[in-house]
C-alpha cells in the first residue's frame, strides 16, 4: 500500500530543506496552479491540453527530459499552447538513493532539453545537499513541491476518491499535482475535467507557474 498525503501537512514541509516552494502566494483574483508530473505522454498530455483549453486554463508540466527526445512533437504542443514546462530530471531520478554528482548530472541532461527555472525532484525526494547543489549551479532555479496531491499515480486509488482528494483541499494559492502518465491515466483522465469545472465555477483563475 502507498502511504502518502492529499493535503500536504505543515509538520512535514518542516523536515524537508528550506527553500522549496509548497504553495504560491495569493494574489488580487483567486487563483490556484495545476502542475503535471513525468510527461509528456502521446495520450495523456494531449488529454490534458485539450481539457485546460476548454477553460482557458494554462499548467505547469514537469517534464522527464528522456519522455520529450521519446516526444517531442507533443512536448512543442505543450509549449505552443503556452504552458510552462520544468524540469523532472533526465530519468525520474530519486535524489534518495542517487549520490549527488549522478543526481546532478542528471537534472543537467533533462536541462538540454527543458529550458526552465523552474525543478521539481521526482517522488518529492531531495537531499539539503542536493538542494544547495542545484541553487549553486543555477542560482535563479526555484524548487516547487505542491501542497495538493491527488493521488492519480496510486493503482488502488478509485477515479472518484482522487477527485476528491482535489476537491477536499484545493484553494487559493495551491499547487495541485496531477500526472500525464500511463499508471495515472485511469484516474487522472476522470478526475482533471471536474477539478477545472469546480475551480471555473468559483471563478477562480488557473495559471503556470512563473517566479
Amino acid at each position: 500500500m502507498v502511504t502518502y498525503w492529499a493535503k500536504t501537512p505543515s509538520w512535514l514541509k518542516m523536515l524537508f530543506p528550506k527553500g522549496l516552494v509548497w504553495r504560491m502566494p495569493e494574489e488580487k483574483e483567486p487563483t490556484v496552479y495545476i502542475t503535471f508530473d513525468d510527461g509528456p505522454h502521446p495520450t495523456a498530455t494531449p488529454f490534458a491540453l485539450e481539457q485546460l483549453e476548454k477553460y482557458d486554463a494554462h499548467a505547469t508540466f514537469f517534464c522527464v527530459g528522456n519522455n520529450v527526445t521519446k516526444f517531442p512533437e507533443v512536448y512543442k504542443q505543450v509549449l505552443q499552447k503556452q504552458h510552462a514546462t520544468a524540469n523532472h530530471t533526465y530519468n525520474h531520478m530519486n535524489g534518495w538513493k542517487n549520490d549527488n554528482d549522478t543526481y546532478l548530472a542528471n537534472i543537467e541532461k533533462a536541462k538540454e532539453y527543458i529550458h526552465s527555472n523552474l525543478f521539481r525532484p521526482p517522488y518529492g525526494l531531495i537531499r539539503p545537499s542536493q538542494v544547495r547543489l542545484i541553487k549553486q549551479k543555477n542560482p535563479d532555479w526555484k524548487i516547487i513541491m505542491w501542497d495538493v496531491l491527488s493521488g492519480d499515480f496510486d493503482r488502488e486509488l478509485s477515479p472518484e476518491k482522487c477527485l476528491k482528494n482535489v476537491l477536499n483541499n484545493i484553494r487559493p494559492g495551491s499547487i495541485v499535482l496531477f500526472h500525464d502518465s500511463e499508471k495515472a491515466w485511469d484516474r487522472m483522465s476522470y478526475a482533471l475535467p471536474k477539478v477545472l469545472e469546480y475551480c471555473s465555477n468559483k471563478n477562480w483563475k488557473m495559471k503556470a507557474i512563473s517566479l
